[in-house]
Parts: C-alpha cells; sequence; structure tokens
C-alpha cells in the first residue's frame, strides 16, 4: 500500500500530463473539446481514473459525450505511454476514463436555487401585502401598566 499522498501527487501528475497531451499532442478531433478535471489513483498506484467534461463548440449546441469517450478509449495506450513516461513510477496506471457529473450536478443545482429564490420573493411580496387578522402589535410591552391592561380587559 502506498503513501496517500504519494497517490494524490500521482494523480495530479497524470491529470497534467494526460490534460496536456490532449491539448497538444493528441490529434484526435473527437476530443477537442474535453477538459480533464480530476484524477484518483488507487493506494496500490495501478488504477487511475480520470475524470472529464466535454464542452460543446459554442453556447447553444449540446457536446457529443459519445464521440469524446470514443476518441479517449481510442488514445488510452498513446496517453498510457505518456503518462509512463512523465511520472517515471515503476508500474504506470493503467487508465480509466470518466465522464465527470459534477457540472451537471451544479447546474442542477443552481437551478434549484433560482426557483427556491423565486419562491421566496413570492412570499416576501405576499407578505408585504398583508394585514394582520387582529392587532398590528398583540404582544404585551414593558412600557405598559399592568393595571391599565387589566381594566381594558375586564
Amino acid at each position: 500500500m502506498a503513501d496517500p499522498a504519494r497517490a494524490a501527487r500521482l494523480a495530479k501528475r497524470i491529470t497534467t500530463i494526460v490534460a496536456s497531451a490532449i491539448g497538444g499532442e493528441i490529434k484526435d478531433p473527437r476530443l477537442a473539446h474535453v477538459t480533464i478535471t480530476d484524477c484518483r489513483v488507487t493506494g496500490d498506484l495501478h488504477d487511475a481514473t480520470v475524470f472529464y467534461t466535454v464542452m460543446g463548440a459554442s453556447v447553444d449546441s449540446e457536446p457529443d459525450v459519445a464521440e469524446a469517450a470514443a476518441g479517449l478509449a481510442a488514445a488510452t495506450g498513446a496517453l498510457r505511454t505518456k503518462v509512463g513516461a512523465g511520472t517515471g513510477v515503476r508500474f504506470t496506471p493503467t487508465l480509466r476514463f470518466e465522464l465527470d457529473t459534477v457540472p451537471d450536478a451544479t447546474r442542477a443545482m443552481d437551478e434549484l436555487l433560482a426557483r427556491a429564490r423565486a419562491q421566496d420573493e413570492m412570499v416576501a411580496r405576499a407578505a408585504r401585502d398583508a394585514k394582520p387578522a387582529g392587532d398590528s402589535d398583540p404582544y404585551r410591552h414593558d412600557d405598559e401598566d399592568p393595571d391599565e391592561s387589566e381594566e381594558s380587559a375586564g
């Protein structure tokens, strides 16, 4: 079992190597919009899971995740060779690519928060226009005389 700090350093190094290789050395058009977000290495340093996202070519276009996954699968061997040369470890970890779901979860959370803010605004608007059912201030205050309040009650 390797040191967890060593595994974290190796994961960071693998992230850097894979990202730079996809950005400049691997000439696959399917990987043009792939961004490496994170990497996790097992405790024995034999397996690495590389997380990626696929950004759209433009704001209104949907990214092609299946094409990016196929491009990463095709480039896995070349990327593993580059990781082996760049890390200098005895055993080059096997690379497994997984789509990172954090951006989608973040987007969904932002939508939920926007809906909650809209509901809060509706409640605030309704409360601003509301009138109390009884007295406008139904609580006793310290500055009132207790005998006075008993006489008015009876």
